[in-house]
């Protein structure tokens, strides 16, 4: 069984360097009606829908090390309003990670897409220093059960995710809880009890479907 946060320790010696991280692309995307994008590699998880996991969970074979400002620069030079990392777990190399959000003028908003495992009391009153930032938090169950078949780690760490929004919330800080719907009933999530849920879909490759199978998870909605 994964435990996310001794695996983070692991993954921290394979993508951070310094205040540097590893990134295996920049790019363009549609998603919240358009923004420049920073893939970073490595994860704390191990979703059995993850679509990155060839290369985010074998950082080592991949990618290259770039600095914040390296970083920065790339994001900015697209010339969008909205910059994000996505891929891996960006709250890894947590240096790394915060000397990038400052880099950005407030005009420019830093969505932080993240699992939240790590996101803990001291971490997000760092992040409360900033006035551009988004944090979206991407639950993987509807408890402790679902969690743990899901990402394969214990499932008392999905409490981290929970408390992740709770401080989010106590420290002012913008952000919204998202779910891939396509996995639990609509009774299963309205017993969550969270406002506002953002709603993800499942990317129904080939691969993906073959894990979500060997794992015994089914699709509640098709």
């Amino acid at each position: 069984m994964v435990d996310p946060v001794e695996l983070t320790k692991i993954v921290e010696t394979k993508v951070c360097r310094t205040s540097s991280r590893k990134y295996y692309r920049f790019r363009k995307t549609s998603f919240y009606g358009g923004c420049a994008t920073a893939d970073c590699l490595g994860c704390n998880l191990r979703c059995a829908y993850c679509w990155a996991q060839k290369k985010v969970w074998t950082p080592e074979k991949f990618g290259k090390f770039y600095t914040p400002r390296e970083v920065s620069e790339k994001l900015i030079k697209m010339n969008y309003s909205l910059v994000r990392v996505s891929g891996g777990e960006p709250i890894i190399c947590k240096k790394h990670l915060l000397e990038l959000i400052s880099l950005f003028p407030e005009n420019k908003l830093f969505i932080l897409e993240t699992n939240g495992i790590l996101l803990n009391e001291d971490y997000i009153e760092e992040l409360s220093n900033f006035k551009n930032i988004y944090v979206r938090v991407s639950l993987k169950g509807v408890d402790e059960k679902t969690f743990e078949q899901i990402t394969g780690a214990d499932g008392k760490f999905f409490k981290n995710q929970l408390n992740a929004l709770e401080l989010l919330k106590k420290y002012g800080i913008k952000y919204k809880a998202a779910i891939l719907v396509d996995l639990f009933t609509e009774n299963q999530i309205t017993n969550l009890g969270i406002p506002n849920l953002e709603y993800e879909t499942l990317i129904k490759y080939p691969f993906v479907m073959k894990r979500l199978r060997k794992k015994g998870i089914n699709l509640a909605r098709e």
